[in-house]
């Protein structure tokens, strides 16, 4: 073998990691080579050397200083991510928020308000008793005259019996033929008379509201309340 094929295999050779023929043929080279056995003398000593050095021990506080340096790297990545998260927060969510609720407050303001007007429109008076029901406090429209006219007279040939609907101001804006005929005549004589008369408007809790007033006509008609 030549020095330069005997040199690459010192390693192998050390560990044992040559044929038998290899081997053989490596030692005889050194036998005949001072330079390679003088080379091989220095690597049997580093390999000597390494094999009675002992094993370096860890430091006594290694695995204190193993778990502050992994907490300060947590802290350093929740600090950045707790920054990431906060400089999204100021620019897309809190303005979201801000506005939302500006818009919050002003609807309970709104429901607020339109409570209180609820609350003070259905509101009973006061001066209502307890047991007093809601028949006792409400009434019924009331003729009271006809404008234009000496008397509430109308004359139909058969009898007929009106309902009329009377508004808060105590006036006819519409009215249906209960019984009685239906023609044009009968119908045009009954406009002009609802359409010029007055009445007491129902009322509700002392409320004026719209009502209903049913009329009966008959020959020389005169209104019997």
């Amino acid at each position: 073998m030549s020095c330069l094929e005997t040199r690459s295999q010192f390693s192998a050779y050390l560990d044992g990691a040559v044929s038998g023929a290899e081997m053989h043929a490596i030692a005889t080279h050194m036998e005949e080579c001072g330079e390679c056995a003088a080379e091989f003398a220095e690597w049997r000593e580093m390999q000597r050397m390494l094999a009675s050095a002992a094993a370096a021990k860890p430091p006594a506080d290694m695995g204190l200083r193993l778990r502050v340096a992994i907490s300060q790297e947590r802290a350093r990545t929740t600090r950045h991510r707790l920054d990431v998260w906060q400089m999204r927060w100021q620019n897309t969510v809190a303005p979201m928020l801000a506005r939302g609720a500006a818009g919050l407050v002003t609807a309970l303001i709104l429901v607020g308000a339109l409570g209180l007007m609820i609350g003070t429109v259905a509101a009973a008076p006061p001066t209502v008793a307890a047991n007093e029901s809601m028949a006792d406090r409400t009434s019924t429209p009331q003729f009271l005259y006809t404008v234009g006219a000496s008397d509430s007279r109308v004359t139909f040939r058969n009898p007929v019996v009106v309902q009329a609907d009377v508004n808060e101001s105590g006036r006819v804006y519409a009215y249906r033929i209960l019984s009685g005929p239906r023609t044009e005549a009968v119908r045009e004589q009954l406009d002009n008379f609802l359409l010029m008369s007055h009445f007491t408007p129902a009322q509700v809790y002392g409320m004026p509201v719209p009502g209903h007033a049913v009329l009966s006509f008959s020959g020389v008609y005169r209104h019997h309340g």
